[in-house]
């Protein structure tokens, strides 16, 4: 049973030309990665009474990159979070307007988060930042923001054409 209502439909932008299991698998390995290391860490707790504290560095890290990486590959398959209550409902002529607008917009945010990601790294490089918890360079965290932004930029800027190209 579909999840469309009576005589509804969903906008159907074709597939993306760059498989998706790129950043599913990378998704994948990060997540694996935190698993690794919150299990090892209370293990460590357990036979020592003592954390490694420094685990929640890499953690948070691995977080941030999954997440991205996940939405990556939401906007790609055409699964990211949204409420299509209303388009659901509207003709499809304006329901692609406005999937074009929200598409619009998240390529606005993501190219946002690009610069500013650009301009964080830069600064950490320049000033030589270290992380908190282990003292090493902040730039390796930060880098991933801007590169990982401008992947899923390109995944917009894909889904827009996908769209634009499936007008009737």
């Amino acid at each position: 049973m579909s999840d469309l209502p009576a005589g509804g439909r969903q906008l159907d932008p074709g597939r993306p030309r760059l498989p998706v299991r790129i950043e599913q698998a990378c998704a994948a390995i990060a997540l694996a990665l935190i698993t690794l290391i919150t299990f090892a860490n209370v293990v460590a707790r357990y036979l020592t009474q003592y954390s490694f504290a420094f685990t929640e560095e890499f953690s948070v890290f691995l977080l941030v990159v999954m997440t991205l990486f996940g939405a990556g590959a939401a906007f790609a398959q055409d699964r990211h979070i949204r409420m299509s209550f209303i388009t659901d409902r509207l003709p499809e002529r304006a329901a692609r307007r406005v999937e074009s607008g929200v598409t619009l917009l998240g390529l606005l945010m993501f190219g946002l988060l690009v610069v500013y990601g650009a301009r964080l790294t830069w600064d950490d490089w320049r000033y030589d930042t270290t992380s908190p918890g282990l003292g090493i360079p902040q730039w390796i965290y930060s880098l991933w923001l801007p590169l990982l932004s401008a992947a899923i930029l390109l995944r917009l800027l894909g889904r827009l054409v996908r769209l634009w190209r499936a007008r009737s």
